[in-house]
This record gives structure tokens, C-alpha cells and sequence, in this order.
């Protein structure tokens, strides 16, 4: 919630509110969040904290936010710069044929880092918890996120095999020279 708070704060100040510097401060405190998250998780359960779904969680969304975050924040800057900044338009990307699949299995293979990062900090928390008994609820995300990492290589797999095809353009008219204006001759 509070990357939320903090990513449009941030980009009201710089952009509806004219307050570049702020802004810039706030939008810096965006990848701070995720340090501060991860270490009141840590904190807690070092401190006895028997581990929660919610450790779990936070764990999960760290992994997730590490690779999505900067994404998201240059989204939200290019639409936020758009609509209050005077900003024009980014091109749409064009995504077919080989491009369309280089696209999808890009996004796959940024999912997978995510899914690593998320198993990873889980994973860490259960040998911080001391057992796998007591890190039980933090395992219970490994299911939906495994579950999405699968279903998400469909959409690869698919594009892989039809990629579409880049649609037709009208074909273009060939203009005709200008005729050239006649020249005066010296006879007159």
C-alpha cells in the first residue's frame, strides 16, 4: 500500500503540483519501502514472531516488486507527465511476428526472475524461522505463485506457435513527377 501511496504522491508533487524536488524525493522513497518491508519481516520473526501467511506475503511481494517496481513507476511517470506534464503520447509498440513472441517470452522470463526472487526471500525466512514446521505459513505462498508462473507460460507457448501476422498497410500511390515549368526560350 505504501509503494502506492508514495509512487502517486510523488508524481502529484512533480507534475500537478509543480513541485519537481519533492517529488523526486518521494518517488525515491518508493524502493526504500521494499528495504524497510523486508526488514520488519525479518525483525519480527527474529524476535519470536512465530511466522504468519502475512510474512509470506511480504516476502512474496518483495520478489515481486523488486522487478516489477521500476516498470511500474515509468509507466505511471510517462502517464501521470501525459496527462498533467503536457507530455505527448509514447508510440504504441508494434507486436507481431517474431516481435510479439520475443515480447511474451520476455515478460515470462521477468515473471520467473520474480518467482526466484519470491521463493528465494520464503525460503529464507523459513531457515530465519528455525524449522520448516514453523515456516510452514510462509510456504503456503509457493502454491499461487507457482500456480501463476505456469499459467502464465501459456501465453508464450501460444504466441510462439501463432504469432500473428503484422496487419496489412494500405500500399502506397506512386505520385507522379511534377512537370517541369517551361522554360522561356531566347527566340522568343
Amino acid at each position: 500500500m505504501l509503494f502506492w501511496i508514495f509512487l502517486v504522491g510523488g508524481l502529484a508533487a512533480r507534475y500537478a503540483a509543480g513541485r519537481r524536488i519533492l517529488g523526486g524525493a518521494l518517488l525515491l522513497c518508493v524502493p526504500l519501502i521494499d528495504v524497510v518491508l523486508l526488514g520488519a519481516t525479518v525483525l519480527s520473526i527474529q524476535d519470536g514472531a512465530g511466522p504468519t501467511v502475512w510474512h509470506g506475503l511480504s516476502a512474496a511481494y518483495l520478489g515481486i516488486t523488486v522487478v516489477y517496481g521500476h516498470r511500474t513507476v515509468r509507466w505511471a511517470d510517462a502517464k501521470f507527465a501525459r496527462r498533467f506534464g503536457g507530455s505527448s503520447a509514447p508510440p504504441r509498440p508494434k507486436l507481431h511476428g517474431r516481435a510479439a513472441v520475443v515480447d511474451a517470452w520476455k515478460s515470462w522470463f521477468r515473471f520467473l526472475l520474480a518467482y526466484a526472487i519470491s521463493v528465494g526471500l520464503i525460503f529464507g525466512l523459513v531457515v530465519l524461522a528455525g524449522t520448516f514446521d514453523k515456516g510452514a505459513p510462509l510456504l503456503v505462498w509457493l502454491n499461487p505463485l507457482t500456480k501463476v508462473l505456469v499459467y502464465s507460460l501459456i501465453w508464450p507457448i501460444v504466441t510462439t506457435i501463432w504469432p500473428g501476422k503484422e496487419p496489412e498497410q494500405a500500399p502506397e500511390r506512386e505520385q507522379e513527377p511534377e512537370p517541369e515549368p517551361e522554360q522561356a526560350t531566347e527566340n522568343g
